[in-house]
């Protein structure tokens, strides 16, 4: 695909028309672009970082449901050569949270770079026919009944009017869309002068993600699976800016603090500080404008829920914005608003529940300490408290809220079930719904709602016995079921 340049007579500045403007090539624009243009819209994606990308990132973890949405694009098994499957997180010292619980094929952590990731999605935008504008920096935009236009300017300081029916920012914490659209990002900084580090060590630890505090310190070591390790770190005692030097001295002493040992940390490929915050827009949606990722929320490291909550909120997006442009949604509006009565509300539960998870690794007090050796006995020991939370942090827990006559399962995740036609998560790569019903049944659509669109992979199950018909979203989520 290609954008159309159209040029006025009077050498005013160009205007570039396409379907949509996707302004941030991280992994969220990554995927959302490349949703959009495989299902046939022009998709124009504004990066203000040039062609290439770094080696060097702060998020390492995929989860399990996040992994199921790439498994719905054809990328998971690839995404999982390039990493390490953990099967068990262990937290404060003694919690254990068994990963092979969760009711997925994807019953682990992938720990694995978020290049990795971003190299796959990239690699499927470009095919798909994304057009890219790399070194390209958003100044201003605005909307009318008809579309948004976006004020940018080129790698070679030229200006250029880019025009579309709607805008996504993905363009991260600082983002310069919602800037640009006014909006307020409240929050607060829960923890400054965190330390990164990938190192190598002499005495590695057992495979598994481990995290404790103590003594005013917290750290935590993740393994990438090549040699190389994930170091976060942090002292109370140590409240310096971001850009204060921070050499392996500093966190091979956080480390030994808070886990009693450094094991042995040696040449160290990136280290650096930065702080959290904790914060979400109000709006992920404004008029023909959305956000989307750390552009609509941010928070801390703790649960590795960064990457993988900005993934989950453009598979949400993508095939609504695909059926209002096809024209496949009865009642476009009521579909968009739709990203933010579902998505928003998760983004607030992962603020809270990553929040809790870096206040019990920073506990000092005798009264916060008292307060985590309470909750780790009850996952520990509780197994509906520890599904619940293994739910929580995998993803695989997440709903929406049911239609009316939904049926129980209405917006719940529908599990990668075996079907005639192949599994369920392998026919949804298709981008549509996927309409399964009992052998022998050829059931018509359900009446067309907001969030129901016409075009759908018919399947059957391959257990006669069942006799329940069910409507799968695009992106995994169960839409209806009846009998």
């Amino acid at each position: 695909m290609s954008t159309t340049d159209h040029r006025t007579t009077d050498g005013a500045t160009p205007t570039t028309d396409t379907d949509v403007i996707v302004v941030g090539a991280g992994p969220t624009g990554l995927l959302l672009a490349g949703d959009l243009a495989a299902a046939g819209l022009d998709v124009t994606l504004v990066e203000r970082r040039p062609a290439g990308r770094s080696n060097l990132t702060r998020a390492f973890g995929v989860h399990a449901r996040t992994l199921e949405l790439l498994d719905t694009r054809g990328l998971a098994d690839a995404l999982e050569t390039t990493g390490t499957p953990l099967t068990r997180m262990r937290l404060f010292g003694n919690l254990s949270l068994d990963l092979r619980r969760l009711p997925s094929r994807f019953d682990h952590l992938l720990i694995t770079p978020q290049y990795e990731v971003e190299r796959l999605l990239e690699q499927r935008a470009i095919d798909a026919g994304v057009t890219f504008r790399h070194d390209t920096v958003l100044g201003s935009l605005h909307q009318d009944a008809d579309g948004v236009t976006a004020e940018l300017t080129g790698p070679d300081g030229t200006p250029l009017a880019l025009r579309a029916r709607h805008l996504v920012g993905t363009d991260g914490h600082r983002s310069t869309v919602r800037t640009a659209l006014g909006l307020p990002f409240p929050g607060t900084s829960v923890i400054r002068s965190i330390v990164l580090a990938d190192v190598r060590l002499t005495d590695e630890p057992a495979g598994s993600l481990t995290v404790n505090g103590s003594g005013g310190a917290f750290a935590f070591i993740a393994p990438f699976g090549d040699g190389w390790y994930r170091v976060m770190g942090w002292d109370r005692t140590r409240q310096v800016p971001d850009d204060e030097p921070v050499d392996l001295d500093e966190v091979r002493s956080l480390a030994r603090r808070a886990l009693g040992t450094d094991h042995g940390m040696h040449d160290a490929r990136w280290i650096s500080r930065f702080h959290s915050d904790e914060r979400q827009v109000p709006a992920y949606r404004v008029g023909r404008v959305f956000l989307a990722g750390d552009a609509a929320h941010v928070h801390s490291p703790a649960g590795g829920q960064g990457m993988n909550t900005g993934l989950q909120d453009a598979a949400n997006l993508s095939w609504k914005l695909v059926a209002v442009h096809r024209g496949d949604a009865p009642d476009p509006e009521a579909l968009l608003d739709s990203y933010q009565t579902e998505r928003h509300p998760v983004g607030a539960m992962v603020l809270r529940s990553s929040g809790a998870l870096i206040r019990l690794a920073m506990a000092h007090t005798p009264v916060t300490r008292a307060l985590r050796a309470l909750a780790t006995t009850a996952l520990n020991t509780l197994r509906p408290a520890s599904a619940k939370a293994l739910g929580m942090i995998s993803g695989l827990g997440i709903a929406y809220a049911p239609v009316p006559g939904g049926g129980r399962a209405s917006g719940r995740r529908a599990p990668d079930v075996r079907l005639r036609e192949g599994r369920l998560h392998a026919l949804l790569r298709a981008g549509e719904f996927v309409l399964i019903a009992p052998e022998g049944a050829a059931p018509a659509l359900p009446p067309l709602s907001p969030t129901t669109a016409a075009r759908v992979v018919r399947a059957t199950w391959t257990d006669p016995a069942r006799r329940t018909t069910v409507l799968v979203r695009p992106d995994g989520y169960v839409l209806r079921t009846t009998r």
